[in-house]
């Protein structure tokens, strides 16, 4: 590809700012690789150095990339801001910290809140404790994958069976471990047998050696969000005490 030359994109919008969409793939590279310099960030973006450099000082400028006394760039603080005016911004339950503390002090695991919104899977809330295994992924604001853990299966449940059809047929399913479902039919007919209030169970799909429970909170509406608490074990299988002690979080969030 030529310096310079955009990436095409299939729903690009016909209003696209390219200096806006420049700007955001020297932060990604950037991003992924920091300590770069000009002239590998120009490389890595398919831009030419001129425009790399007008880029690279006006993200150095507002704060968005740092410049290191060797030449070379690494993110600034302002993007450290912008992710924590998301995570202020992240929709929750008025009473998600509280009762996550309190099921994560009983079950001696970590415990997730997660929402569906958009399509996405992210997680909104955590209460950490010492028993679980640590899921990188499992972070607030970031996205969980929807097909793979049973955070993302319980909300899959909050779908109507059209909505899940959908959904499955035009995300990628990601095989993570050897027991990753990545078969839409086959995960449709799983999920078809599980009622919205009893708890949804991964073994190993998500990570290998990892089990996970998750138990959609109640609504009480359809023009509410859909959230899920979720629980993650370093074992074969998620007791069935600690699964039920989930089901009981959701429903005690529910009710707040």
């Amino acid at each position: 590809m030529e310096p310079g030359r955009e990436v095409p994109h299939d729903d690009r919008p016909d209003d696209f700012v390219q200096s806006v969409g420049r700007a955001v793939r020297v932060l990604e590279v950037v991003g992924r690789e920091p300590g770069l310099p000009v002239k590998a960030i120009a490389r890595k973006c398919d831009l030419n150095i001129s425009t790399s450099y007008h880029l690279v000082r006006t993200l150095a400028y507002e704060g968005y990339l740092v410049r290191l006394p060797n030449g070379t760039y690494v993110i600034g603080e302002a993007v450290a801001r912008r992710f924590h005016d998301l995570l202020t911004s992240l929709e929750r339950p008025p009473a998600a910290a509280t009762v996550l503390r309190q099921l994560s002090d009983r079950v001696g695991l970590s415990s997730y809140l997660g929402l569906l919104q958009d399509e996405r899977v992210t997680v909104v809330e955590v209460a950490e404790a010492a028993g679980s295994p640590y899921l990188e992924e499992f972070e607030v604001g970031l996205d969980v994958s929807a097909h793979a853990t049973a955070l993302g299966k319980a909300l899959l449940l909050a779908m109507s069976p059209r909505e899940r059809h959908r959904f499955l047929a035009t995300h990628e399913l990601r095989p993570f471990t050897s027991r990753t479902c990545t078969d839409p039919e086959q995960l449709e007919t799983e999920l078809g047998w599980v009622r919205a209030d009893a708890p949804v169970s991964e073994h190993g799909e998500f990570r290998d050696g990892v089990s996970c429970t998750a138990a959609l909170v109640p609504r009480r509406g359809s023009d509410e969000p859909a959230w899920a608490v979720v629980v993650a074990i370093a074992e074969e299988a998620v007791p069935e005490r600690i699964a039920e002690e989930v089901v009981l979080a959701a429903t005690d969030l529910g009710m707040h």
